[in-house]
This record gives C-alpha cells, sequence and structure tokens, in this order.
C-alpha cells in the first residue's frame, strides 16, 4: 500500500511526480499558462485596501485617523466624480474610450447591443465579438468561438457554451457531443455543412461549467444578431441555457423541450424556435434519446 501524500512532500516531489499527484487529485487541464499564487494575490489585495483612506481593520478603527474621522466635517460633501471608477487600482481607461470590465452588466449588455446591431454581416459580427470586452469569460478563455456551417441554412442550432475541445480548436461543437449532434442530423437526412450551428457564449466558462445568467445576458444581443443575418426558418436550442435565453422562459429544458414559439427579428423575420436536450446530456444520461428522436421528428416536419 502506498504512503500517503502529505502537504510536505507536495513540494519536494519533482515535475513529473508533482504532475500524477494533480492527476488523481482530479486535476484534468490547465485554464492558464502559468500556476497562480492565490496567497501572494490574497497580501498583495490586503496590502492595497490597508492603504486606502479609511480603511478599518476588522474589529478597530480607520488607519490613521481618530474617533471622529470617520464623521464627515462641516461643508463635506460627496466626492465628486472626476472619472471612471477603478476597481482596486486593476481597471483602466480603454484608448476608444470603450467598455469597461468594472462597468454593470446593464451597461455591458447595452455595449454589446449596440456593436451586435452595427454589424451588417457575419463577418463584421465576428469583429465585433472578438473586440468585445464586456465578459470576463474572454480572459480565460483560449479562443473565441464564433459559429459554423452554412450562412443561409434554414435550420439553427444555438447551444449553450463552448468545451475544453471547442476552446481549443475555435469551433463550436467538436467534442464527443458534437459527433452525438452529427449523427442526431444525419438521422433526419440532415449533415453539418447544411445548418449552421453556434453557442449562447461564445468564450468557454471556466471548468465547463455552467454559465451564469449574467454572462448569458450579456453576450445574448450578439446572438440574436447572428440569427438576424443567417433568417433561419427553425433555430432550435439545445441546453437550458440557450432555452432559457432565446424562449425568454424561467421553466427547465426537460419543460421546454419539444415546445414551439414564433420569434420575431428587429427586420420583421420570423422564425419557429424549439429547445432539446443537449447532445452532453444525452451522453450522460442514454434513456432520454427517444425524447431526442421524437424532437428531432418534429424539427424535419417544420422544415420540409
Amino acid at each position: 500500500m502506498s504512503k500517503p501524500i502529505t502537504d510536505f512532500d507536495v513540494h519536494n516531489l519533482d515535475p513529473f511526480q508533482a504532475l500524477i499527484w494533480q492527476y488523481e487529485m482530479g486535476v484534468d487541464e490547465a485554464i492558464a499558462d502559468e500556476p497562480l499564487d492565490r496567497f501572494k494575490a490574497s497580501e498583495s489585495l490586503s496590502r492595497n485596501a490597508a492603504n486606502r483612506p479609511g480603511f478599518a481593520p476588522a474589529g478597530g478603527q480607520a488607519a490613521g485617523r481618530g474617533p471622529s474621522a470617520a464623521r464627515p466635517g462641516p461643508g463635506s460633501g460627496p466626492r465628486p466624480n472626476n472619472g471612471p471608477a477603478q476597481s482596486g487600482g486593476m481597471a483602466s481607461v480603454p484608448a476608444d474610450g470603450g467598455f469597461l470590465l468594472s462597468d454593470t452588466p446593464h451597461e455591458a449588455r447595452q455595449s454589446a447591443r449596440d456593436a451586435a446591431a452595427a454589424a451588417k454581416t457575419l463577418d463584421e459580427l465576428k469583429d465585433a465579438i472578438e473586440k468585445f470586452e464586456g465578459c470576463a469569460l474572454k480572459k480565460s478563455a483560449s479562443n473565441t468561438v464564433f459559429g459554423v456551417g452554412n450562412p443561409e441554412a434554414k435550420l439553427v442550432l444555438v447551444g449553450e457554451a463552448p468545451g475544453a475541445e471547442e476552446d481549443r480548436q475555435g469551433l463550436p461543437f467538436v467534442g464527443p457531443s458534437g459527433k452525438l449532434l452529427d449523427a442526431m442530423l444525419r438521422s433526419i437526412g440532415l449533415s453539418r455543412e447544411e445548418v449552421y450551428i453556434t453557442n449562447i457564449l461564445p468564450w468557454r466558462p471556466p471548468g465547463n461549467r455552467p454559465p451564469t445568467t449574467a454572462e448569458t445576458a450579456v453576450c445574448e444581443p450578439f446572438v440574436r444578431r447572428h440569427l438576424e443575418l443567417i433568417v433561419p426558418k427553425v433555430v432550435v436550442c439545445l441546453g437550458g441555457s440557450s432555452a432559457k435565453a432565446l424562449m425568454e422562459e424561467d421553466r427547465g429544458i426537460t419543460r421546454l423541450r419539444g415546445t414551439w414559439k414564433e420569434m420575431v427579428f428587429a427586420d420583421g423575420a420570423k422564425a419557429d424556435l424549439t429547445a432539446m436536450f443537449h447532445p452532453a446530456y444525452l451522453l450522460r444520461t442514454p434513456e432520454q434519446k427517444r425524447l431526442a428522436w421524437r424532437d428531432l421528428r418534429a424539427i424535419l416536419q417544420k422544415l420540409s
């Protein structure tokens, strides 16, 4: 029986042994080029906070101030707004005066809406997404995953977010779930080249976690403009995140799958909108494939 590795032993392992230990602990991928020492980062934040005027340690008064210093004196008032708010000294003003990550999700969504509306072609939309700085996921992703397929397709499939393989290749649905999706399309006589495939989010959430409501809301204008430029006949949401966003529903995917709504674009064009289980979910729960087959036949009927 092997001897358990202690914290002391970890720091004395050679690189290969350390890699084996990390694998046994459940580490399956790196999300940054270099390891991040979060202890040093925490110490740095603490020092920055301690140096700010009015900083008060737990159970104490503001550093360098007396009991009465915390109270505003006569004639004091709110401080003037001399520029964009800084967040721990990390935010900076873009040279083009564009969106800051320190802004609110509402401002980020409005920035995305403006950038999407200005795009007149798919190439322009892709360029706008790649320049967009309003979603923090972009910082940890390797690639921007835009879309692939026929830009004049009658059927558009909208997934949730890129996975690890999609993030590496910069293409949607190229991993195991992508292979299943290809098989599902073949079952109704279609191929990947005949349809168009994209995601609600163009950047992968770390660790393949589900997208947050805020992340989905910020990136949604890009997806809607994506659909307006293609003008499909049928739009299929793959998974709960895309279904809730595009169908504007709070119900889960189990209740939304198989239901249909009419989607109206900004120019007045319309498309039939539905939802079905994500291929990744079907890989984990193959017994649900019978419902997916039922949904696929309904989609084929709408297309024909």
